[in-house]
């Protein structure tokens, strides 16, 4: 059983492969420890599934996992953590901005005594507008959140094997792999690093994706958004009920004027309230939407080749 996996999903990562592949074999070395890495594929289009395959016939500890179509990185995350042997386990991105060299100094704190060693992104290479978005969604998903998740922690961490084996036993479909660790308690360090620019390709997360991965770490680890609902609701009807009031009131003790006047204004209070209703209503279907798929009970993912593993048996995916 190796004494470290670390695990990276890859989805059309073609370009940086070769690079990826140098600086981890250097990162395994100056670890010295006895490692294996897990290649998820995560239904790449542009070779990179030939590529993994390659790796893990010319090198003893690559592991690759080629599942049958694209499944999101959170499950090619959860996918990897199922088939890691190792007594730690490692998770990182595949396109480099995550330096693999950090795992040394990950591992030390690890030996200090801690179970959850994760990265915290102090600078960031991207666009003004992408980090002010990064930056309102930690702080938002802190202040919701039930679990305290750290701010500006992405995915990169090193985690102990009873850590990994707790995650693996979680069977939420929604999947926010730092909410889970958070989650999961025990002695968690932070590790501030600077994350680098992408050298090479472009990034895999478009909005829409980083617009769902937020809202399933809002919603999975939250409630809120249901009680601000309430309590907006309630503070309409209160309102409506003292206009109701002072409508009643005016009719009946002023008399200087015999009709009410305000026809614009309760047309535009009842297009705000019927937005509201549907805003409400969206909400709502969030959480029943996650139910649905919940209780359906498929699995998170479907395997369609591995390589390097000894063992073809596995319980957390379906082989056709």
């Amino acid at each position: 059983m190796p004494q470290l996996s670390l695990v990276i999903p890859l989805y059309n990562e073609r370009e940086v492969f070769p690079e990826l592949m140098l600086r981890l074999e250097a990162a395994i070395a100056g670890l010295g420890l006895s490692a294996e890495v897990i290649l998820i594929d995560d239904g790449s289009l542009d070779g990179t599934a030939e590529l993994i395959e390659q790796a893990c016939r010319t090198r003893a500890w690559c592991r690759g996992v080629l599942r049958s179509r694209n499944f999101g990185h959170q499950i090619a995350v959860t996918a990897g953590m199922r088939h890691a042997r190792g007594e730690a386990v490692a998770i990182m991105d595949g396109d480099l901005q995550d330096p693999p060299e950090i795992i040394v100094a990950f591992h030390a704190k690890l030996k200090e005594g801690y179970d959850v060693v994760y990265a915290v992104r102090r600078e960031r290479k991207e666009n003004l507008l992408k980090r002010a978005a990064y930056a309102g969604f930690y702080r938002l998903l802190q202040r919701l959140s039930t679990v305290p998740i750290p701010l500006d922690s992405g995915d990169f961490c090193l985690i102990s094997g009873r850590v990994a084996r707790l995650m693996n036993r979680m069977p939420e479909r929604h999947r926010f792999i730092r909410g889970l660790r958070s989650w999961s308690g025990f002695k968690q360090i932070g590790f501030d690093y600077p994350r680098a620019a992408r050298e090479k390709g472009r990034s895999k997360y478009t909005f829409s994706k980083l617009l769902t991965l937020a809202l399933d770490g809002i919603f999975t680890f939250s409630e809120e958004p249901l009680r601000w609902s309430m309590r907006f609701g309630a503070f309409i009807a209160l309102a409506s009920f003292l206009w109701g009031t002072y409508i009643v009131c005016w009719r009946l003790f002023l008399r200087e004027a015999d009709a009410i006047p305000g026809w614009a204004t309760m047309s535009a209070g009842m297009f705000f309230l019927g937005g509201v209703q549907l805003i409400s209503i969206g909400i709502v279907g969030e959480y029943i939407g996650r139910i649905h798929n919940e209780v359906k009970g498929r699995p998170l993912y479907v395997v369609d080749r591995r390589f390097g593993f000894e063992d073809g048996s596995f319980e957390e995916g379906m082989t056709p």
